[in-house]
């Protein structure tokens, strides 16, 4: 038997396509609702575009099993798969992002004292909405919450002189979406040392800490832009880690300590400024000639990193 004198030419799934052109449209109506956040959205359902993927494939490939016959592009199974569910996908988030007026309008104050401690780990654990972060209280912490259903808890514990700070959303069960008014204002103490770590679900974090005697700052964010502000002189060596999934890091540097920074990105551009590049780091010109330095990692996973000396 001849071999079939037709050349083999792959056949094309418009599933990637489709869900690009979803993902558009999320952020169009973003764009036209601004009480419509796309990070939370995408940030719980973002394996649905992977199960999207998934399925197109499947369907399309038995369907050509079926009938070798069909001419390429003829497979609509997945594009019929991904348009159903974004479009579910996008009116969900739409119906939470209509207004309410029962909601979000609930807010407390807490000021926690220092008790005697001389140094203060403090863990962040915020699930979505915006974040404030400065120095300047005379205590250890004067927070300004604005919530949905129940207050945070915080929790602060003093032994041998360190003291162990705990600040948690108070209802885990709560689906966020872009109109939940879902804000913490934290104004700490620039004196004590502190370890800082946040563990951010989605939304957007300003953390103005220059003034702070940070000794270590561990960041975590799965979607959203974090402003992180470290220009200003240093009291002692910082290490800083930050970690964020889909979205943009803005770091601003100070030219008068030295800076050692490592920057990767999964999918994103990395944008430096100020800085020179060594080997697979960069310095600053003040690197290894000041008392104090700053250690900086960031890693993204999909997004834009920038990286600015003041």
């Amino acid at each position: 038997m001849d071999p079939d004198p037709r050349p083999y030419r792959p056949r094309r799934s418009f599933v990637g396509p489709i869900i690009l052109i979803g993902v558009g449209v999320i952020f169009l109506v973003a764009n036209l609702m601004p009480q419509f956040n796309p990070w939370e959205l995408m940030l719980r359902y973002w394996p649905v575009i992977l199960i999207l993927v998934g399925l197109g494939k499947i369907w399309d490939y038995y369907a050509v099993r079926r009938d070798p016959s069909r001419p390429e592009g003829s497979e609509v199974s997945g594009i019929i798969i991904a348009v159903v569910l974004l479009v579910a996908l996008l009116a969900l988030g739409v119906w939470h992002a209509r207004p309410r007026a029962t909601r979000n309008n609930q807010s407390a104050t807490q000021t926690v004292q220092l008790n005697g401690a001389t140094a203060v780990t403090a863990n962040l654990n915020f699930p979505a909405g915006q974040i404030n972060v400065k120095g300047g209280a005379s205590e250890l912490l004067d927070a300004d919450f604005r919530y949905n259903s129940n207050p945070p808890t915080v929790d602060y514990t003093v032994d041998s002189g360190r003291g162990q700070l705990s600040l948690k959303e108070n209802d885990p069960d709560h689906i966020y979406f872009g109109n939940d008014n879902n804000q913490w204002d934290l104004t700490f103490n620039d004196v004590v040392p502190l370890d800082l770590t946040l563990q951010m679900g989605a939304g957007q974090s300003n953390l103005d800490v220059a003034d702070l005697n940070l000794t270590h700052l561990e960041i975590h964010i799965g979607a959203g832009q974090v402003t992180l502000d470290l220009a200003g002189p240093r009291k002692q060596n910082l290490s800083a880690d930050i970690q964020g999934g889909v979205g943009q890091a803005r770091i601003r540097l100070p030219k008068d300590v030295g800076v050692r920074a490592r920057a990767s990105g999964g999918i994103g551009s990395i944008n430096v400024h100020g800085l020179r590049k060594q080997g697979d780091q960069y310095v600053n010109d003040a690197y290894g000639k000041t008392p104090t330095s700053i250690d900086l990692e960031v890693h993204g996973g999909v997004g834009e990193i920038d990286l600015d000396q003041e």
